[in-house]
């Protein structure tokens, strides 16, 4: 008798900004960009981490979509 395994994978809260530009369909250099312009902020859509390294919220982009009109 065979056991299935099954794996439930849940969505990390923060990604780094390749796999962000993955999901988003955005690209590196725009996420780049609207982090350098201010368009997303800290704390809100992203966060530095205590390596340096900027972690994208998908929660807070998807809030900031969402703000979006139309």
């Amino acid at each position: 008798m065979s056991q299935e395994l099954r794996v439930h994978v849940a969505p990390a809260p923060y990604v780094l900004i390749p796999v962000a530009a993955a999901i988003t369909g955005l690209s590196v250099k725009a996420i780049r960009r609207k982090i350098d312009t201010g368009v997303w902020l800290a704390g809100r859509e992203y966060r530095k981490g205590p390596d340096g390294h900027i972690w994208i919220s998908v929660q807070g982009v998807a809030k900031w979509v969402e703000t979006v009109p139309g």
